[in-house]
Parts: C-alpha cells; structure tokens; sequence
C-alpha cells in the first residue's frame, strides 16, 4: 500500500484525513455536499499511514450519523471491479469498519452492505469479523453456505478453510456454522475446526531455534542465519546467551560485539547492554562509527533500553552530537532525563522538527519528553507537531504534553480533541477541556451516553460531570 497523500492541514479534507476534532466541527459548519466529497473521500482513500493501529473508523462513522450521510459511495467502492483485481485488505478495510460501527448504531443498510460484501467481495473475512460483532444468528446462519462456497471439497479447498477457521479474529460465525442444522455446513466447519487444533498444537511441539546445550558460538551463528534469511533474530538471541554464556564467556561476547560478523555483533551488543556491561557504551559508539546499517540499528536499540546512571551520564554528552547516536542520546533523556536535561531534549525536539518533519518516529519519544519534563517552552513547538502530524497517535501524544506545558490547553486544543479520532486524545480532553464553553458540555454528555464509547473516556467524563450527565 502507497502512503497516502495528505492534504493541507488548513483545509477540511487535510483535517478529516489527520482525525482531528476540528475536522468534524468544520465539517457540520460546512455545505453538506462538500463535507460529504471529504468525508467519502477519506474512508474510501485510507489517509492512515498505519492503518493497523490508528483509528478513524468510529470518527467517521460518528460523522456520516451527523450529517445523515448516504453509503452509495462506500457501496460501489466495495462492489468495483477492482476488488477482484486488488485484494490487499487495507483498500476496503476502513469502509468495512466504518459500516461496522454504523450497524451497532442502528443503520440497516450498513448491515446490508455488511452481508453483501461478506457473501460476494475479495476482502470477506474482514466484513464477516464486523457481522459477528452486529449481526443476530439468522443473519450470520444465511451466509454459511456463500462463505463455504469459497472452500471447494477436495484436499486443497479443506486445508485453505482449516487455516481460515484456526486464524479467524471472530469465532463467533464459526462456532455457530459448526452447529448448523444443515448438515454439509455443520460437517465442514467441525473438521475444519478439529484440522485447525490439531495444526496449532503441531506447531506448538515442533521445536525451533536454539536449545539447552548450545555453545556462545552457535547463537551468534543461528542469529547471523537468521539474518542471512532477512530475519532479525539477535533480540531472542541475545535471551539465549543469557541462558548459555558464563563469566568464561565475556571475551568472546566482547570480541564478536567489537568485530564479529553482523548477526553475533548485533546480538553481542544487546547482550552486554542488557547487562548493563562496563564495556557496553564504548562498544555501542565504537558499533555506530563502523558498523552496517544493520548493526547502527541494533546499538542504538540496545543503548536507548538502557537504565543504568551511566548511560544517562553518557547520552548528556552525546546529545548535542549531529548524528544518530546524537539523537538517540535526546531520546534516553526524554525518557530518563531530569529537569537538568530539559535543554537538551527541548534542542533534540526543534532539531528533529527543522530537519525531519512534523511525522519524524523519533518524536513519538521526545514529544513524551517535554511533557514529562514540564518543558514550557516546548510548547509552540509541541503546537506545531500537534496541528500538522499525520499521525492521529503522535498528535494524541503532543496533546498530553501540551496539557502539562501550555496553560491555554483547556481552552485550546483540550475543546476539539473531544472529537478526536483516538481515544486515548478524547480522555486527555475529558480530563482537561474548560466546560464554560456549551460545545465542550454536549459533547461530554454525547460521550458519556454512547455505548461505543471506551470505558476510559467515559470515566474520565464522569470524572468532570459525574454518573449523571444530565446534571452538568
């Protein structure tokens, strides 16, 4: 899948596309047609760069009940052509969970949608995994025979739906096609369903990777295999020579994390710094000047797990190097630093801003950061990442710091992150958003009273207006 392309975070689209709260206070204000080309156009172009751990779905479906949005476009983007031609799961996916959240409200097209699409589209198990969440038993017994009908009998046909019936996310359909009073159907499941547990025990039993007895040697040569094959191995590696090295060990460790092929330097590495080794800094920074990609990656990994003093000492005197043990030293201080370093994890936050962007991964760690610290001049900055991130997760993040660091959160930001696309945001501004603002109270009262709501975000709800909502 191609990264999306986002539009400006100024206009109504850039700002449905991130998930923001203001998306869905723009949209209400806006002609209804427009609001709706933005609306279809983001959940049938998914505008997630991770789609499987941001959200959106419940947002937007939150918003087509606002605007009493029609599904035809959802509808023919679900039954185009290219669905046959594009099976990747992630092109139909936000429309299937969007239909989902849309059914638990009460919209019986959706549901329609849902079983039409269940029964007859490429991406049908994700649909099925919406209908045993919404659907009554009547609607899930009428699709066992389309669902089955995709397994032909044969060798081939039953071991493809054993594999479906052991991997399902939903067992419910499963469970209830199993004791289907068609006998075929009912037949068929249970065998799948006995194939699957028999297959899931085997690969329980069958041993893999290293075992006891093993040499320091063999470890470092099964994780260089690992990495032969395009498997990084050297973490579970670095576990094994736990269990196997001793004292009489150390040399060999520290000879293969100086100069050792790229599999046992990796695992050599994580190893001493895991065991907060005298010899692991100087091996990390000796690693990050000569070593691969590969073995950069592994060092910085293992020196930013690191909790000793002395790695905190060390990264106050790396931090201001303008390389990436430079930048992971800002990240350990973020996350171990204190008030003492919050200059340098407010100059490691600029920097990674100027010079990668408002998406850069490292400030998922800094923008923790500056909250933890209470750095109140971070906070343009953490304004900044906030409006403009794709990311609906880094933009949770740089609310909760912003509400540590910038007294006009609550009557900032804290008021549109009601109607953010993440839950973890809406709690944040649950907790923190002023209630002299009548937008702020209805909305406090809608979340408290809507059953897909998170259990979190209602607490902290009730936390502000009490178990009765009607009293505020």
């Amino acid at each position: 899948m191609f990264d999306p392309v986002i539009a400006p975070s100024g206009t109504l689209l850039g700002l449905l596309q991130r998930g923001r709260g203001d998306g869905t206070l723009h949209a209400l204000t806006a002609p209804r047609d427009e609001a709706l080309t933005a609306l279809n156009h983001c959940v049938l172009r998914d505008p997630r760069h991770d789609w499987q751990v941001e959200n959106r779905s419940l947002y937007y479906a939150r918003l087509y009940l606002d605007l009493n949005g029609e599904l035809d476009a959802i509808e023919a983007h679900l039954f185009d052509p290219e669905d046959i031609l594009d099976t990747d799961e992630a092109r139909t996916g936000l429309a299937l969970a969007v239909l989902g959240h849309l059914a638990s409200y009460g919209r019986r097209d959706a549901l329609e949608l849902l079983r039409g699409y269940a029964a007859h589209g490429t991406n049908w198990a994700w649909a099925l995994d919406e209908l045993a969440l919404r659907d009554d038993d009547a609607g899930l017994r009428g699709l066992a025979a389309h669902v089955l009908a995709r397994f032909p009998a044969g060798a081939e046909g039953d071991a493809e739906l054993a594999a479906v019936v052991r991997d399902s996310f939903e067992p419910r359909p499963w469970r209830l096609w199993a004791e289907d009073p068609r006998e075929w159907i009912a037949t068929r499941v249970r065998a799948a369903q006995e194939t699957g547990c028999f297959d899931r025990w085997q690969r329980q039993m069958r041993p893999s990777g290293p075992r006891p007895g093993w040499s320091v040697r063999a470890v470092f040569e099964w994780a260089q295999q690992g990495l032969d094959r395009g498997a990084a191995l050297h973490v579970p590696a670095a576990r094994c020579l736990t269990a196997v090295a001793g004292p009489e060990d150390r040399p060999e460790i520290v000879q293969a994390a100086k100069d050792g092929s790229d599999g046992a330097r990796c695992t050599a590495l994580r190893y001493l710094a895991d065991g907060n080794d005298p010899d692991a800094l100087d091996l990390i920074e000796a690693a990050v000047g000569t070593g691969s990609p590969t073995v950069v990656e592994a060092a910085l990994d293992a020196f930013e797990r690191m909790r000793s003093v002395a790695a905190v000492d060390r990264a106050r005197g790396w931090a201001r190097r303008p390389d990436p043990l430079g930048a992971a030293a800002g990240r350990v201080l973020a996350c171990r630093g204190g008030a003492q370093d919050s200059e340098l994890v407010l100059g490691a936050l600029r920097e990674a801003v100027r010079g990668e962007g408002p998406d850069a991964p490292t400030l998922w760690t800094l923008v923790d950061g500056a909250g933890r610290l209470g750095i109140a001049c971070a906070a343009p900055v953490l304004r900044h990442v906030y409006r403009e991130t794709a990311s609906s997760h880094l933009r949770g993040r740089a609310a909760r710091a912003l509400a540590a660091t910038d007294p006009s959160f609550p009557a900032g930001f804290a008021v549109e992150c009601l109607w953010d696309c993440e839950e973890t945001t809406r709690e944040i501004a649950a907790r923190h958003a002023e209630t002299g603002d009548t937008r702020v109270v209805e909305q406090l009262r809608r979340l408290a009273a809507d059953p897909a709501e998170e259990a979190e975000v209602q607490t902290a709800v009730r936390s502000r207006i009490g178990p009765d909502a009607s009293a505020v």
